[in-house]
């Protein structure tokens, strides 16, 4: 590999010189060569250029996950803006606050998607969203003042001869910012991590090598690139790679495993409950996954029959990955050749070049096999939240250590056990409980799909565990089957008082269980006083 910046626009230009004719995007009856890719990238950057947005400036990127998503994220970041991606169920208010926080002085999004109707969301917001200068839309419909995808592109086919683009692109430095990704606000407003192009370009290489991953891969990416899963676990790795990519705009269990039968998918990616759809599928219906071979599987404990049956069913060697949209976002991994009881057990140890320990509350390091925080430090650690200095000093310390919020156990080969949140841990009766460790070990149940564990108000204990629990299609287990299951097997104070079988979580799109809100619904079923 020849020596180049870690750039958001260099890692495409190199794929684009090396294996210029190897298809980058498979898309219905739509291919992209990673040549043409990244033309259109410099089309698009230099569309932007002339139509007045300037390098550094913040360009929201609003739609799923659409091949425009990866020409403007290229191209916004070859002329040196920032891109602030938006979850593509946010509505009014949610845009309007993003918008206006990262100070965006454009905007590129789609018409409409999953009945959200993104012209009529911007009408409803003229005139508050003050540093907007320019709306670029993909497909014929518009409102008034706004520009068509297609006029962008068409206003930079000259890009050859851009002089102005050629200077920029060549001004970037890894450690400018590229990327604003704003993190779920489950407490408070969201904050805008800002990720630079080393964190996410670097990230994305470390992913691709731990896979394997070369330009014979294709992925398919059904987690949205508005995620750091998406985008640099997804886009970014397949990019480093010269990798295919089969992008989908949103889950769907069956043509998932289509798509993998028709484009001879090699590359899965997924959280848990996606795996899990998979192998309930993969019973009525049979598609040829041969060559499914690995991908990675993130943002929730992986239940040990669901890894086996992504070994067994679909071939996929699935490695775990850990990490936090401020570290951009993977910290560790697990590898190929790791045993079973490692990847789903542990989330692996840290990627090259960056270093991990676990302290207690007074910033010591603990010894292996004791509880504490995760820190982690590094090329990958975010330069801080956009316009939040406090929050940024809270978050990484003097020394350059990201205080990761979550609890975790260090063995002496440098595996790592996440065992919950700090902020999800609760005390029961002076004891303190961490939820994860009650979600694994319900996990190992036969009768157990899926499982969330959380702390809910007690007058006699303070708190105490309440275990949501999606019960295995056709088994009927009851809540004194887990109670007593649970009582035989753990300590009394992390034993449930309660069992609440449920159809469906409220999650994240990016397949994540919103716990506040289950507690929301839990206090109002249980009549618990918050």
């Amino acid at each position: 590999m020849k020596d180049r910046k870690f750039t958001l626009s260099d890692i495409l230009r190199y794929a684009a010189e090396n294996d210029p004719n190897r298809i980058a995007i498979f898309y219905e009856d739509c291919t992209l060569t990673y040549e043409k890719l990244d033309k259109l990238a410099s089309a698009f950057a230099s569309g932007l250029l002339k139509m007045g947005i300037e390098k550094g400036d913040r360009v929201g990127l609003y739609m799923p996950n659409y091949p425009k998503w990866i020409i403007a994220y290229f191209g916004i970041a070859r002329m040196g803006g920032v891109i602030v991606p938006m979850n593509t169920r946010y509505k009014v208010k949610e845009v309007e606050f993003i918008m206006n926080n990262s100070e965006a002085t454009a905007l590129v999004m789609t018409s409409e998607f999953l009945n959200v109707d993104y012209i009529d969301t911007l009408d409803k917001l003229r005139g508050k969203i003050p540093n907007l200068r320019k709306i670029i839309v993909m497909g014929d419909r518009l409102s008034d003042g706004m520009d068509t995808f297609q006029s962008v592109l068409d206003l930079g086919s000259d890009f050859e001869n851009d002089e102005d683009l050629k200077s920029i692109e060549s001004s970037i430095e890894e450690d400018d910012t590229v990327f604003i990704l704003y993190t779920s606000g489950t407490t408070g407003e969201p904050k805008g991590a800002m990720l630079t192009n080393m964190n996410i370009s670097r990230n994305g290489q470390q992913v691709a090598e731990v896979m394997g991953q070369d330009r014979n891969d294709v992925a398919l990416i059904v987690v949205p690139f508005f995620h750091c899963f998406g985008c640099v676990i997804g886009v970014t790795a397949c990019v480093s790679a010269s990798s295919g990519m089969v992008p989908m705009t949103s889950y769907d269990a069956d043509q998932a495993l289509m798509f993998m039968d028709m484009f001879d998918i090699s590359i899965v990616h997924g959280v848990p409950t996606m795996f899990i759809g998979y192998l309930e599928a993969l019973k009525k219906k049979h598609y040829d996954l041969t060559n499914v071979r690995t991908g990675v599987m993130a943002g929730a404990p992986c239940p040990v029959e669901v890894m086996k049956g992504a070994s067994n069913k679909m071939g996929a060697n699935i490695v775990i990955a850990y990490g936090l949209t401020e570290a951009s976002p993977v910290i560790t991994m697990t590898d190929l050749n790791d045993r079973l009881e490692d990847r789903v057990e542990t989330v692996g140890r840290a990627l090259p070049e960056q270093e991990v320990k676990i302290v207690d509350d007074d910033g010591k390091e603990v010894p292996p096999g004791e509880t504490g925080e995760l820190l982690a430090r590094g090329y990958n650690v975010m330069k801080g939240y956009f316009k939040k200095e406090e929050a940024t000093a809270e978050a990484i310390d003097k020394e350059g250590w990201l205080h990761s919020g979550d609890l975790a156990v260090m063995d002496d080969r440098g595996y790592v056990k996440i065992v919950g949140r700090k902020k999800d841990m609760y005390i029961c009766g002076g004891f303190n409980v961490y939820p994860r460790e009650i979600e694994e070990f319900l996990f190992k149940l036969h009768a157990v799909e899926n499982v969330s564990v959380l702390g809910v108000p007690d007058p006699r204990f303070g708190e105490v565990g309440l275990a949501v629990i999606k019960a295995t299609e056709g088994m009927n287990p009851t809540n004194d089957n887990i109670i007593n299951h649970c009582k035989v097997n753990l300590a009394n104070f992390k034993v449930p008082k309660y069992v609440w079988f449920i159809d469906e979580y409220p999650m994240t799109q990016s397949g994540k269980v919103q716990k506040f809100k289950l507690l929301e619904m839990a206090i109002e079923k249980f009549g618990l006083s918050s």
